[in-house]
């Protein structure tokens, strides 16, 4: 076996990730020679990859190995930080995500976004899945509002604790809830795929649980590329799996092979856990 500084020589510019890099389910969303710069600081180097219907994509590798300035390529959140640099190209059911004439905020919609830490608006639990459909006008009446606030929040899994609630403020939900309260958020404005950028790092093991369940009922109608740390979770929940090392996309491949028959040496050492 090599040493960890072979392998990490070998990922240069002209590295070819090991894998399959797309998948077998219908594509929704699909990036092809993917670069970030930060200034001069590259950050990722010709990311490709496919995210699948019904499927959940998982993100692994070391912190600051650029899993989570990827998925914020696919809404185009990168946008808002100065001096950021994107090529390549990212499509959205065959049309390109940066494209002069695409609309940013409802790209945003349709790629929804659910972060580390709960975020919901300082806001009644209503208002906070109500928001987004009333400013798309995804809705005419307000019955119509009522039926999909509580639509979003069945489907999220909050329905039952919180629909005698439903004028408290978000943030007086505990840490768990308020996660929920933020996939009911994403999920009312109907997007087709979920980021969810370590969704469950800042919770309780049984909140945990709840999200893992979420995410696996949510997975029927959504695809979903989630970036975690906790390897065991990759494994319970997603269908495949992307090793993320130092800007590069070194192998992707079924979680299956990834966890079992990783064919690359630093996806074997972070793995097996003798990095990262």
């Amino acid at each position: 076996m090599n040493s960890l500084i072979d392998n990490v020589n070998i990922l240069g510019d002209d590295f070819k990730t090991i894998g399959n890099s797309s998948t077998s389910n219908e594509i929704v969303m699909s990036a092809k020679n993917c670069n970030v710069f930060y200034g001069d600081n590259q950050a990722l180097k010709n990311i490709t990859l496919d995210v699948g219907k019904s499927e959940v994509l998982a993100l692994i590798g070391p912190s600051g190995c650029g899993k989570s300035t990827f998925i914020r390529c696919l809404n185009r959140l990168n946008d808002t930080i100065q001096d950021c640099r994107i090529s390549g190209n990212i499509t959205l059911e065959g049309k390109d995500i940066y494209s002069s004439d695409m609309d940013v905020v409802l790209l945003r919609a349709r790629v929804g976004m659910v972060f580390q830490k709960p975020n919901p608006f300082p806001k009644s639990i209503y208002e906070n899945v109500a928001y987004g459909p009333r400013i798309h006008g995804m809705t005419s009446t307000k019955n119509e509002l009522d039926d999909l606030v509580e639509t979003s929040l069945d489907k999220a899994g909050l329905l039952e604790e919180v629909k005698d609630r439903l004028n408290e403020t978000g943030t007086s939900l505990s840490g768990g809830q308020q996660q929920r309260l933020c996939i009911a958020r994403a999920i009312a404005v109907q997007p087709d795929i979920i980021l969810m950028d370590e969704p469950c790092s800042a919770l309780d093991p049984i909140a945990t649980e709840k999200i893992e369940n979420l995410i696996n009922e949510l997975k029927k109608n959504y695809a979903i590329v989630m970036v975690t740390h906790s390897m065991s979770q990759a494994a319970r929940i997603s269908q495949r799996a992307a090793y993320f090392h130092l800007g590069h996309l070194v192998e992707i491949d079924s979680t299956t092979k990834i966890f079992n028959q990783p064919e690359h040496t630093l996806t074997q050492n972070y793995i097996s856990g003798r990095m990262g």
